[in-house]
């Protein structure tokens, strides 16, 4: 490869735990985030959980001269919690908010309340296009009994589709964000074999930080061990990822995260620990030998379409698990609303026996009438709004399900196309930058 150009590019990545009321120390942590911003001045700054608006005008005020440029994405009742700054000036920015993202009367827990999402930049650094993307995904409560999973399954299968769909002619490729996800949980190999991103902590030439990249560490003040329980250590769910292309390479050559404490203050900048990958992108032109390798090898590529195909079915199931809850869910709501409905018709005719009976007296306490009236008219409202509400899972379930279904076809199409199939070999990663996407169509 001849090389005509080396960049350096380094991205920052922070959950900040910006619930205010909520949230320990959140101003003052605010200050340290900001400070620590301008001190490190990264080049692409990816932060999520800044749920105030004040919040981010405020950082962005602080951080005007190190990150002239940037964005924050609106979403949902109290927002996405996404925005990026930036050194590169941004040019374009959208939102694509997940069809599923938890259940309203799980207030306690709040995720459908943020309207999670995920948010896109296209940069320009230089005369390369590079295209940004910042998420959060579902939170995990309770890893023995998800009953998420199915919403976070849907989550990482529309954010692959929309990384997919909108980065066809960047150069440059970055993720960034709380996927709520351990490296090898589903949702997170289907997000990296489909769109062929690569997670800087497993690229890196380097590493300096908690052990095994854990991002959510027990040594922080801010987390219970008992919620990390079975992981005592801590658990791995934040995660910078990237991916080149024809024209671009990109080398990891420093990862690095934060490690609960900080210097010369009382208390972390967050709950989760920041990450920051040095990135190195190197430019050249596109040979006829790395053309031949992009597809001329059909043992490696029917074994990352063979892969897909397990993990794209994996994904059917889980949905599928979902889809019967959601069913059974709707069919309680029903059967409780038909209840209600029919306890209503009682009343009414109770109330109609002093008409029907002249002279008769009503049989009920006029006031244990109005709240038997108000319990029923209660009853029906919130089946009604709950059948409403199951029903639009049911539909964004039954369509991701839908588009897994076309796709395995699809992909497995694809597999009997290759002169000889080999079994899959996870180990195996192409070159940088020479490996479509196993959805993109044959060449």
């Amino acid at each position: 490869m001849d090389n005509a150009d080396s960049v350096g590019l380094r991205v920052f990545s922070l959950n900040c735990w910006g619930i205010h009321y909520l949230s320990k120390h959140c101003p003052q942590r605010y200050d340290m985030i900001g400070d620590m911003l301008c001190k490190e001045e990264h080049d692409i700054v990816l932060l999520q959980e800044v749920w105030s608006e004040k919040d981010y005008l405020s950082l962005k005020q602080k951080l005007g001269c190190s990150h002239p440029h940037s964005h924050y994405f609106k979403s949902g009742v109290i927002g996405s919690g996404l925005a990026i700054f930036s050194k590169h000036r941004i040019h374009d920015t959208f939102l694509y908010r997940y069809s599923l993202n938890g259940y309203p009367y799980m207030a306690h827990h709040g995720d459908w309340f943020g309207g999670k999402a995920v948010g896109m930049a296209v940069l320009k650094i230089g005369s390369l296009t590079a295209i940004v993307y910042v998420t959060h995904l579902h939170a995990e409560y309770c890893r023995d009994k998800d009953s998420y999973l199915p919403h976070r399954v849907v989550q990482s299968w529309e954010l692959q589709q929309f990384i997919r769909h909108t980065s066809a002619g960047a150069d440059v490729v970055i993720l960034g964000g709380d996927l709520n996800m351990h490296p090898q949980d589903l949702g997170n190999r289907l997000l990296r074999t489909s769109t062929g991103l690569r997670d800087s902590y497993l690229e890196t030439a380097k590493f300096d930080g908690c052990e095994d990249g854990m991002t959510l560490i027990a040594d922080n003040p801010f987390i219970s061990k008992k919620d990390l329980a079975p992981f005592e250590k801590g658990i791995r769910i934040d995660y910078i990822m990237f991916k080149g292309s024809s024209k671009v390479a990109i080398y990891c050559d420093l990862m690095s995260t934060t490690t609960g404490s900080v210097p010369e203050h009382p208390f972390p900048y967050s709950d989760h620990e920041a990450l920051t990958a040095e990135l190195r992108l190197e430019t050249h032109a596109p040979t006829e030998t790395e053309s031949d390798r992009k597809s001329g090898n059909p043992a490696s590529a029917a074994g990352k379409v063979a892969e897909l195909v397990d993990i794209v079915t994996e994904a059917r199931t889980e949905v599928k698990v979902g889809l019967h809850c959601a069913e059974r869910m709707r069919y309680t709501a029903t059967r409780t609303g038909v209840m209600g409905l029919a306890l209503l018709f009682l009343e009414l005719a109770i109330a109609a026996v002093p008409w029907l009976a002249l002279g008769a007296e009503q049989p009920f306490p006029r006031t244990s009438f109005y709240m038997l009236a108000a319990l029923c008219f209660a009853i029906l409202l919130t089946t009604f709004l709950l059948y409403i509400f199951y029903t639009m899972e049911l539909k964004s379930l039954q369509g991701a399900e839908d588009q897994m279904r076309l796709a395995v076809g699809s992909l497995q199409e694809k597999l009997r196309g290759f002169p000889l199939a080999q079994p899959h070999n996870t180990q195996r990663r192409p070159p940088e930058g020479l490996e479509p996407s196993a959805f993109d169509p044959e060449e």
